[in-house]
């Protein structure tokens, strides 16, 4: 985690991120702990034929893109926890490293949630699958359309963060000098 600039004062953007070397899904929030705001969403869908190293660039430039168009002030990202392989986990944190470089390039604070934190914060369970993930995200964000998984997935860490951003922001000013 880098650069906790506090609540107040307003509304925070920010873009949450599911990364993945095959399909990126981000989605873009505002919110001040009291109300939420959808600005946007998406899946980055690399071409298959492009070499790994060209999969990296082009999720780093199209989240740069999709960044300098919103001008989001945090990223939140969902931790690795478990891949099928080794070979598939590794790919997975390189493309999570494009994401995030992205973020940093722009100036972004970075933060990372679990998977289990992004859930409980949506769903209010943990354990959700991604049919509920997709119907919760649908609901807070009065979305009607069908949704990708990745793009709900990168709403919930969006909306995880500005969650957890406010309640910190309230214990801190809650707490006796």
């Amino acid at each position: 985690m880098r650069g906790d600039t506090g609540v107040a004062g307003g509304m925070i953007r920010t873009i949450g991120i599911d990364p993945g070397s095959r399909y990126t899904g981000y989605g873009l929030m505002e919110g001040d702990g009291s109300q939420l705001r959808h600005l946007d969403n998406g899946t980055i869908r690399v071409p298959t034929r492009f070499a790994f190293p060209d999969r990296l660039k082009y999720i780093y430039d199209e989240l740069s893109s999709v960044i300098g168009r919103f001008r989001p002030t945090d990223m939140a990202v969902e931790e690795v926890f478990f891949a099928k392989n080794v070979q598939s986990a590794l790919r997975l944190g390189q493309a999570r490293g494009a994401a995030m470089l992205a973020g940093v390039n722009a100036g972004l604070a970075m933060y990372e949630y679990s998977a289990l934190q992004i859930k409980q914060a949506v769903v209010g369970y943990g354990r959700a699958g991604k049919d509920q993930i997709v119907q919760m995200i649908r609901h807070l964000c009065c979305l009607r359309e069908a949704m990708d998984p990745n793009a709900a997935d990168a709403l919930a860490a969006a909306i995880c963060h500005l969650n957890t951003r406010s309640s910190r922001a309230r214990w801190n000013d809650s707490r006796p000098v």
